[in-house]
């Protein structure tokens, strides 16, 4: 049997600062096709070639992948500015209403880093525009130095609601995570359920209540190492049975009535 398709976010990018791109990292390739066990597919986020209602039939989930732009902050009644750096407004377009669809379908999807932030955006919710600033709160931004292996290395603990979805997922109330994003939750959006929280107060695990289908998102970074790190690992497995018992429901014949 053909394996799940999950439809990988792809941010655009200028290659040799003059060609125009869309790519993803290789590391979301590699969680989804050897952890999740989905047949991978990069989308060229940009209503121009792609509708939500055209990946919704071509993909049974989704992987809401991090990226440098950030969301636009239009879509949550502020103005930009200078601290909110770069955007990417194709990516607002699709992403943003697919995550509304998904949620009321039921199609199951993981946001990573921005696909965290957009998820709590699309609910309705706002985001603070470089959480280092604010009060208290550390630097959660990548290491601007380093190899990969020490830009995503395990930074902080994260802590989890006792007794909730990801208490439950992880098998313990505190794990620890990497740590490379500037931006963060403000005002949670409707039904958004923070149960994580880093130790400086800043929301990094998150799902949609009441919605019939899979919506863990997180601000940190699981597809680094994701077969072999503890947290990542059982998170995209979980992902990749809920990808697939959406396929196999949708894909089921339909019994007609006599």
């Amino acid at each position: 049997m053909t394996r799940p398709v999950v439809g990988i976010i792809g941010n655009q990018h200028l290659l040799n600062e003059t060609y125009p791109a869309h790519a993803g990292g290789e590391m979301n390739t590699e969680a989804v096709a050897c952890v999740s066990d989905c047949l991978p597919l990069l989308v060229a986020a940009d209503p121009r070639f792609v509708s939500v209602e055209e990946l919704m039939a071509t993909c049974d989930g989704f992987l809401l992948t991090g990226g440098r732009p950030n969301v636009h902050p239009e879509e949550y009644g502020e103005e930009a500015t200078e601290a909110h750096g770069a955007f990417d407004r194709a990516r607002d377009a699709i992403v943003l209403p697919l995550v509304r669809a998904c949620v009321e379908r039921g199609q199951p999807f993981l946001g990573i880093c921005r696909g965290f932030q957009e998820v709590n955006v699309a609910m309705g919710g706002s985001l603070y525009p470089e959480i280092r600033d604010l009060p208290g709160r550390m630097n959660h931004r990548m290491p601007p130095d380093g190899t990969l292996e020490e830009r995503f290395a395990l930074r902080h603990k994260v802590t989890l609601k006792e007794g909730g979805v990801f208490h439950r997922l992880f098998g313990a109330p505190e794990v620890m995570t990497n740590t490379l994003h500037g931006q963060g939750v403000k005002k949670p959006g409707a039904r958004i359920e923070i149960e994580g929280f880093a130790p400086d107060g800043t929301p990094e695990a998150l799902y949609v209540q009441g919605a019939p289908g899979f919506t863990l998102s997180v601000q940190w970074h699981p597809e680094w190492d994701a077969a072999n790190d503890p947290v990542s690992r059982p998170l995209f497995t979980a992902f990749g049975d809920a990808v697939r018992d959406f396929a196999a429901t949708r894909r089921a014949p339909q019994r007609i009535s006599a």
